[in-house]
């Protein structure tokens, strides 16, 4: 939980041990921002109730505007990490009850705010459980330009909202990935599909960047589903992070059917492989198609 110190002339309020992020950084011109190791907040998306917003108490930095729940990183926590934790101490948002969709980075160079984008998959209400917070309310996302909004918060909401349209998806062909790398895998394809789709797995949880997407904000965490043909039907991939599919027949046919569900929902969609009979099949149903080495390049 972060709490900010005092404003000016404001009385000084009782708190517990500091975390060493809790530490306002200051530049060379004078401005102040709130968080040694940066901040991070996070936008969460219901799709009938709209945004969670919290209106910030008048002794806070910016008090009595509208923003994020959201405060300082802890050191070598990661933005994501930070965002969904401080959501939950300061509006008790569930971190199993939303989906990650994209993070924007605002890095000032001495400073940086990172927003992570998430969509809720089970409805909650928010609990105002810190001193920061007057309210936390679901505003509309048409409605939320005509609240006092935070600076920082009414600077990126434009870009924020545009970025709101997409939900990318990736189709993996795993077979076709698959034989891009010579290591062995036609001695035990059950075995060389499990470890690739668990790489694929933790790449989804991570994220991607967004220029190797083609999109705006930073990174991205999209939808993937990996489909399994003939022998590699049989992997156990530890993967929690994306859909498995197993084809029934074709892979190259379960990849087509795959990607018009997902076009079929206006969702932009990128098929991985380097067949190029598949590749014209999905292309003429208006999806993007990378290689092999675009998915590999990515992976650990």
């Amino acid at each position: 939980m972060t709490i900010e110190p005092p404003a000016p002339g404001e009385p000084r309020r009782p708190h517990g041990p500091r975390d060493p992020g809790d530490a306002w950084v200051v530049a060379p011109t004078g401005e102040k921002y709130w968080g040694r190791f940066g901040a991070a907040g996070l936008l969460a998306l219901d799709p009938v109730r709209g945004v969670l917003l919290q209106h910030r108490v008048s002794w806070s930095h910016f008090g009595d505007t509208w923003a994020l729940p959201g405060g300082a990183l802890h050191e070598g926590e990661s933005a994501r990490d930070g965002a969904l934790r401080e959501s939950g101490e300061e509006a008790g948002v569930p971190t199993d009850a939303v989906r990650p969709r994209f993070e924007s980075v605002l890095d000032l160079g001495i400073w940086s705010y990172s927003t992570l984008v998430a969509d809720v998959t089970v409805p909650f209400e928010p609990v105002i459980s810190d001193p920061e917070s007057v309210a936390l309310e679901w505003v509309p996302v048409d409605r939320v330009d005509d609240l006092p909004l935070h600076p920082g918060f009414a600077d990126s909401w434009p870009a924020l909202r545009a970025a709101l349209a997409s939900r990318p998806a990736i189709v993996v062909d795993v077979a076709n990935v698959m034989g891009a790398v010579p290591d062995g895998w036609w001695k035990d394809r059950a075995g060389a599909a499990t470890r690739l789709v668990s790489k694929v797995s933790r790449l989804a949880e991570r994220g991607i960047d967004a220029e190797a997407l083609g999109l705006s904000a930073t990174r991205w965490f999209p939808s993937v589903t990996a489909v399994l043909e003939g022998q590699a039907r049989s992997a156990q991939p530890a993967a929690p992070a994306i859909e498995v599919r197993h084809a029934p027949g074709e892979g190259d046919d379960e990849i087509v059917a795959v990607t018009r569900e997902l076009v079929a929902l206006h969702r932009p969609v990128v098929v991985v492989t380097s067949d190029r009979e598949l590749a014209t099949r999905v292309e003429a149903l208006g999806a993007v198609v990378h290689g092999a080495r675009w998915l590999l390049d990515q992976l650990d």
